[in-house]
């Protein structure tokens, strides 16, 4: 009788560990799905930028004929450098999706793979958040100027311009937020292996 009920107890023990275990790959494979959402989110969201910000030109008419007064982003160096940190950023998060699809597939493995995404998704963030930055400050002062610098708000006469380089601001820090929720994403599937 005793052998009956400890032999039940072990299929049962058994049992629940079976369960837990397949409880354990639908949460990492629903993590890796998650994970390759982000990245289209944020590729997009970078390309977006990178192109709103790279084909940003205003030209303003002048009173002379000859002498027109022109603003584009390659202008600035710290809108190149948005531009550059962007793209490389699209880049990276396009070459990052096979990975990603490679999670999905096989979430029981590669924890591996997922520590490199996570130190390659960290360097990215500082990239872009250094990019986003450096762009936010220039379009600062573009829409209000420094007083004791001299250096008027040059946005009310070129206003496209402003508009269109603070709406490429958008999709870069949304691209940061997105990184964010990568790093812990991944952070979490590891955690849970």
């Amino acid at each position: 009788m005793k052998a009956e009920q400890l032999e039940a107890g072990e299929a049962n023990s058994k049992q629940s560990t079976s369960s837990s275990t397949q409880r354990v790959l639908l949460i990492n494979r629903g993590l890796s799905v998650m994970d390759l959402v982000l990245r289209i989110i944020g590729a997009v969201g970078s390309l977006g930028s990178a192109v709103a910000m790279g084909t940003t030109d205003q030209t303003l008419p002048s009173f002379i004929q000859f002498i027109q007064f022109n603003a584009q982003y390659n202008d600035i160096p710290m809108f190149t450098f948005f531009v550059i940190a962007n793209s490389m950023v699209c880049a990276y998060l396009g070459l990052s999706l096979p990975m990603s699809i490679f999670h999905i597939i096989r979430s029981s493995a590669a924890i591996n793979s997922r520590i490199i995404l996570v130190i390659f998704d960290t360097v990215m963030m500082a990239l872009l958040t250094a990019g986003a930055s450096a762009a936010a400050a220039i379009v600062y002062l573009a829409h209000n100027g420094n007083a004791s610098a001299n250096w008027f708000a040059f946005c009310q006469q070129f206003n496209s311009f402003c508009e269109r380089t603070s709406g490429s601001l958008i999709g870069s820090f949304g691209g940061i937020l997105v990184f964010m929720l990568l790093i812990i994403t991944s952070a979490v599937a590891i955690s849970r292996r």
